[in-house]
């Protein structure tokens, strides 16, 4: 991988990362859907950090570390979310978001598999 390759690769996780604290500011954050409305974000927090996970691994960094970092910014995902209005810290989002970010290593270890490739480690 190359230093622009490499670059380009953490320049997208730090963008991702910038998208989830975007989500994690907004005040009161509800569809009015009911048990819907904990459905639906559950699963955005399960979408967020496979995607996350998808993006550090692109960097080759150890799929150990990336899953560590992961978790790290999970966390202070949360923490963040008890500075905004209607918001909570929880730690079970953190389990969902870690929950995510397995999801997101099990994808991309199948992709590779898929195309012939050696998976991340």
């Amino acid at each position: 991988m190359t230093r622009h390759s490499r670059l380009v690769a953490w320049l997208a996780v730090l963008v991702w990362c910038g998208v989830i604290f975007w989500f994690s500011s907004i005040p009161h954050l509800s569809t009015g859907l009911g048990v819907w409305d904990l459905i639906l974000r559950k699963g955005a927090h399960l979408t967020e950090y496979a995607i996350l996970m998808i993006l550090l691994l692109r960097t080759r960094i150890p799929a150990k570390l990336a899953f560590v970092l992961g978790v790290l910014y999970a966390s202070s995902d949360e923490w963040h979310q008890t500075y905004v209005a209607g918001r909570e810290g929880r730690p079970r989002d953190v389990v969902i978001d870690s929950i995510g970010l397995l999801t997101g290593l099990w994808a991309s270890k199948a992709f590779s598999r898929a195309r012939g490739r050696s998976s991340p480690s």
